[in-house]
């Protein structure tokens, strides 16, 4: 099985056989990420990268980004406020997320509709479902700690 830094690089090579300084850069600082298991909305990548390498192009941070999303090597996770972040996928396999819409934890769900239910919704609304996403929000057990005193008071 490929570690999660072989899976970015053979999906940087998919795209581009150039292994240019800013695109090992991206790599490494996704890679990092993902091992820490945490989520990024691309401009606080961007902001970290410019630390390290103050040339960085935005465009170039945020082309390498949508195509790692495209590629499914990295979860693309839009919040109901309008935020998007990103997660390096644990699995190569198909799965869904739960995620706290506080603290912005992802967890990695290995459940799915069963494949009836996904075929009853074809039938009933005459669509050809070619790919589908389950994202449920909610607040993880540290943040309801936290929120649990606020919403008393209240």
């Amino acid at each position: 099985m490929l570690t999660k830094a072989d899976r970015v690089a053979e999906a940087f090579r998919e795209f581009s056989a150039r292994n240019t300084k800013q695109r090992q850069a991206i790599a490494d600082g996704i890679v990092a990420l993902g091992e820490a298991g945490k989520a990024f909305p691309a401009e606080a990548l961007l902001t970290e990268l410019r630390l390290a390498s103050p040339g960085i192009g935005r465009a170039t941070v945020f082309r390498a980004i949508d195509k790692l999303a495209r590629l499914k090597i990295l979860d693309r996770i839009d919040f109901a406020d309008g935020e998007r972040w990103y997660r390096l996928c644990d699995s190569p396999a198909h799965h869904h997320h739960l995620t706290c819409r506080v603290c912005h934890r992802v967890v990695e769900l290995e459940l799915c509709l069963p494949k009836a239910k996904i075929e009853a919704i074809e039938r009933k609304e005459r669509f050809t479902i070619e790919d589908h996403e389950i994202s449920l929000f909610g607040l993880c057990e540290k943040c309801s700690k936290k929120a649990s005193p606020r919403m008393a008071q209240d």
